[in-house]
């Protein structure tokens, strides 16, 4: 698909910003495990974290194809700071737009479209992961005109920051006609009593940004502070991973032409037997399959948000892209990894991080074999 002048200006406009503002100082952050909040402020100036939310609520006013190539610009150079953006937007201020009232609207979305402040989405649980409904233990019950929430939610991005603002919970608050759990989401405001942030994990990778566990004991909150309707937590969950696997799609197609982009430039410069290795045509096979990985992941996120924006059902087309996208990435760090031979294991190299980032592409926001599942449903094979 060929970009509009407007997409391919902020595309390279962000390109640039990566190349020049995180390339540099990002593998500091990485090995210190440390958030980086003066790139986020940066990225907040430049308007990152409103551009698919109307210009009425401080955003940008663009869509989420934009929003997606800022992401794979990003992860070209590192994930740690698109998944931040990533999650931020997606997860924290999309529910927001699409679902708040208008004083939770008023309330929120302009200090989250600033990135003054960062939002987050609670949803996994310990014991949860991709059975949702059967796996949620957390609860939420009225009393008095204020929800009282209790449990414990897990792998939570941008949970503890010290700019984190708001965090949308999903909460069992009844039960169905049917007898299944009511699941509603429920906004939490950070410092709100009875809401306990936990020190931040030690990953795999993923180093430079924020994860934590979340846990609530009689934490008290208006009961204006339900998200939408009761009970729509569940079918507003699913909205948002349709749209958010896009989004990491974008980012994992970021690292794989990360890889790539690595691997073109150290081939030219290292040399062995007497030629720069580019010359051997087992490293030539090896970028070129790597190059084709990344375009056809591209092109599937590109067809995937093409359908979301014209009004197209896309759950398959989502599924697909997040799915081969995140395939691209574990491969081509894989790949990357073995071209740079001893280098690759050094952290000091970008893809070492590349390697230690992309696993998680195919865990996070629906594993591989959940995007097998749905993609199967969509054909019929759950009918048979």
């Amino acid at each position: 698909m060929k970009l509009t002048d407007e997409y391919e200006a902020l595309r390279k406009t962000v390109q640039g910003f990566a190349r020049d503002v995180v390339a540099p100082v990002i593998g500091d952050y990485y090995e210190r495990e440390e958030f980086p909040y003066e790139i986020v402020r940066q990225m907040g100036a430049m308007g990152l974290f409103g551009l698919p939310i109307p210009e009425e609520y401080g955003g940008m006013g663009g869509d989420y194809f934009a929003l997606c190539l800022v992401l794979e610009e990003l992860a070209r150079v590192d994930s740690s700071v698109s998944i931040t953006v990533e999650a931020a937007v997606s997860l924290g201020a999309m529910p927001i737009y699409r679902f708040g009232t208008a004083e939770q609207r008023a309330t929120w979305l302009p200090r989250l479209t600033s990135g003054e402040m960062l939002g987050a989405f609670g949803l996994t649980e310990p014991g949860g992961g991709t059975d949702v409904p059967g796996g949620m233990r957390t609860t939420a019950t009225l009393d008095g005109g204020e929800w009282v929430i209790n449990g414990t939610k897990a792998f939570i991005t941008n949970s503890g920051t010290d700019i984190t603002g708001v965090v949308g919970v999903a909460a069992i608050t009844g039960t169905t006609a049917a007898g299944k759990p009511e699941i509603s989401t429920i906004l939490v405001p950070s410092g709100t009593p009875g809401f306990t942030v936990s020190k931040k994990y030690s990953k795999v990778g993923w180093s430079a940004s924020d994860t934590r566990e979340l846990s609530f004991a009689d934490c008290r909150v208006p009961a204006a502070n339900l998200l939408g309707e009761r009970g729509r937590g569940y079918a507003q969950f699913l909205q948002t991973l349709d749209e958010g696997r896009i989004a990491i799609a974008a980012l994992a197609v970021g690292l794989a032409q990360g890889c790539v982009d690595e691997s073109l430039r150290y081939v030219r410069e290292r040399r062995a037997f007497g030629h720069p290795i580019g010359h051997y045509q087992a490293i030539q096979f090896k970028i070129a399959d790597m190059e084709v990985r990344t375009h056809t992941a591209r092109l599937a996120y590109h067809h995937a948000a093409e359908r979301m924006l014209s009004g197209l059902p896309f759950k398959k087309e989502a599924a697909i892209a997040k799915l081969v996208a995140g395939d691209a990435a574990m491969d081509n760090a894989r790949a990357a990894t073995q071209i740079f031979g001893g280098y690759g294991f050094m952290n000091e190299f970008p893809v070492g991080r590349f390697y230690r980032d992309a696993k998680i592409l195919e865990i996070g926001e629906g594993t591989s074999e959940v995007q097998r599942l749905l993609i199967a449903r969509e054909l019929g094979l759950a009918d048979l």
